[in-house]
C-alpha cells in the first residue's frame, strides 16, 4: 500500500510525464511546421514514449491502491528556434525529469517502501537512455551546424524512428 505523500508524488509525476508528452508533440508541430519531417518524427515517437510512461506510473497507482488524480497540464511553448535549441531544450527537460525520478526514490527510500523504489528503477534507467540519445542528437547538430546538407541528413536519420510500446507492466516491474 502506497502512502499518501507517495500517491501524491506519484500524480505529480503522472502530470510531469503528461506536460512531457505535450511537449514532444507541441516540437513535433513544429518541427512540421519548419518542413522537418524527420524531426517532426523523433519528437512524435517521443510524444507516444512520454504518455506510456505517464501510463505506467497510472497503472502502478491503481494497481497498489492508490488514487489517480489528474490535474491541469501546463502548455507548452509553441516556438522552438533551431534544430539545436529544440534538442537543447528537450535535454534540458529531460534533466529536469531526471532529477523528478531521482526524488522519487529518494522518498521512496525515505518510506521504506522497497515495491516502488523497485518499480521506479525502471525510470532511472530510461531516464540515462533518455539523456545519452539527446546528448547523441545535439552533437551531430553542432558537428554539422546550419550547413543545410548536414541537418537534412540528420532529418532522414531521424524519420527512421519507431515507438515500440512497453511491455506489460507486470513484466517491466522486475
Amino acid at each position: 500500500m502506497l502512502s499518501e505523500r507517495m500517491v501524491e508524488a506519484l500524480n505529480r509525476q503522472v502530470n510531469r510525464e503528461v506536460y512531457s508528452a505535450y511537449l514532444y508533440l507541441s516540437m513535433s508541430a513544429y518541427s512540421t511546421f519548419k518542413g522537418l519531417k524527420g524531426f517532426a518524427n523523433w519528437f512524435m515517437v517521443q510524444y507516444q514514449e512520454e504518455m506510456a510512461h505517464a501510463m505506467k506510473i497510472y497503472d502502478y497507482i491503481n494497481d497498489q491502491g492508490g488514487q489517480v488524480k489528474l490535474t491541469a497540464v501546463e502548455q507548452p511553448p509553441t516556438e522552438f528556434g533551431s534544430p539545436l535549441e529544440m534538442f537543447e531544450k528537450t535535454l534540458e527537460h529531460e534533466k529536469f525529469v531526471t532529477k523528478c525520478i531521482n526524488d522519487l526514490v529518494n522518498l521512496a527510500t525515505e518510506e521504506k517502501d522497497h515495491a516502488t523504489k523497485i518499480f521506479l528503477q525502471w525510470f532511472v534507467t530510461e531516464q540515462i537512455e533518455e539523456e545519452a540519445n539527446d546528448n547523441n542528437i545535439i552533437a551531430k547538430l553542432r558537428l554539422v551546424g546550419k550547413e543545410g546538407k548536414g541537418l537534412l541528413m540528420i532529418d532522414k536519420e531521424l524519420a527512421t524512428r519507431v515507438f515500440t510500446p512497453l511491455a506489460a507492466s507486470n513484466e517491466t516491474q522486475a
